[in-house]
């Protein structure tokens, strides 16, 4: 037995991401298309495509510290927050470059997720959720509390664009270039960390945390690892998001951000890696489908007013996210491997 108390398996191909050698042509395809998207779509796309990337980030954090240990978290955007103000003050006040800058906001960011981490040692479910929308309301308190000589308070800050060995990445495809960079590394390593025993440890502790201390897992260290890997994601994404948008604010951090994030997770699927990133894809094409919509509804129909009509869309995405939990409540994932085993089972029916 390993010394986290998870029995561990000696054959590599348990472990190994890519199994079949479609598997490996299907990866190398996508991964070719992803590189090839800044030439084949439009700019208002491809910047599009930098976002899905940040929240990709984000959201996989989520996946493995709610999805994987069963940690409830509703403050993934405070959490990003933190990684984007940290690197906008690295690269603003002490001159660091992107590539420093990023990964001193995600380590900012874990130590503020492991000091909630470690509330998460005696209390679960409705009660930790409270907790983590302290963090959220804690980050908002101590933004725009702080000297403004700090962070900006309720200005913000402003950023320059990321240079690459004096090379400006300014421009959409170059944004995306780097976000895609940055989320192929952090994406990876999620499922290394997946298939690792640390991953098997937080599904122990998701599943049940008392039976895992009696196994030998620790499990108070165990939810506080959690926390701290996926706050680090999330200060990851933050750090791009500063680089992406050039400017912080506060209220690009809010409570609604959180829960969008946790939706996503619902529609991809919980527990899955794949999952989150498929619902990271659905939820960002429909919010992007009903804002482009949304004036054309009201340039023929001006009787309801933009107001009503924006309304009625964050409704319709409650909606569907409502639907998934009655539904679909194990995501899209779940759907997909029933459909893959009737394939393969096909034309027996057992």
């Amino acid at each position: 037995m390993d010394p986290a108390g998870v029995f561990a398996t000696s054959y590599p191909r348990d472990q190994a991401l890519i199994r079949t050698r479609k598997q490996a042509v299907a990866l190398l395809v996508f991964l070719a298309l992803l590189l090839l998207l800044p030439q084949l779509l439009g700019p208002r796309l491809v910047a599009m495509g930098s976002m899905m990337l940040i929240s990709a980030i984000v959201v996989v954090g989520l996946q493995i510290n709610t999805g994987y240990a069963g940690q409830v978290n509703l403050g993934q955007a405070a959490f990003m927050g933190v990684g984007a103000y940290v690197a906008a003050v690295c690269a603003t006040k002490a001159g660091l470059p992107f590539w420093l800058s990023i990964p001193l906001g995600g380590v900012a960011a874990a130590l503020f997720g492991f000091i909630f981490g470690l509330s998460a040692v005696r209390i679960k479910g409705f009660y930790l959720a409270l907790t983590t929308i302290a963090a959220q309301f804690l980050f908002h308190f101590l933004v725009l509390n702080l000297p403004m000589s700090w962070l900006g308070g309720s200005n913000g800050l402003s950023i320059e664009p990321a240079t690459f060995f004096g090379i400006r990445l300014a421009s959409d495809s170059a944004v995306y270039y780097l976000c895609l960079a940055f989320a192929m590394i952090m994406v990876f390593g999620a499922y290394g960390i997946a298939r690792s025993r640390h991953g098997r440890a937080f599904i122990a502790v998701r599943d049940d945390d008392v039976a895992s201390g009696m196994m030998g897992i620790d499990v108070v260290r165990t939810k506080a690892t959690a926390f701290l890997v996926g706050a680090f994601y999330a200060g990851i994404g933050g750090g791009l998001w500063a680089y992406y948008v050039r400017f912080v604010a506060v209220d690009q951090f809010t409570l609604l951000h959180s829960i969008w994030f946790i939706a996503m997770i619902i529609v991809g699927g919980m527990g899955s890696i794949t999952g989150a990133l498929i619902g990271v894809f659905v939820i960002k094409v429909v919010q992007e489908s009903l804002t482009s919509l949304g004036p054309t509804i009201v340039e023929q129909l001006p009787f309801l007013g933009g107001d009503v009509v924006f309304s009625v869309m964050n409704v319709f995405l409650g909606g569907v996210i409502a639907a998934f939990l009655i539904f679909e409540p194990r995501g899209l994932m779940h759907r997909w491997g029933i459909l893959k085993r009737s394939y393969r089972l096909w034309p027996f029916p057992y």
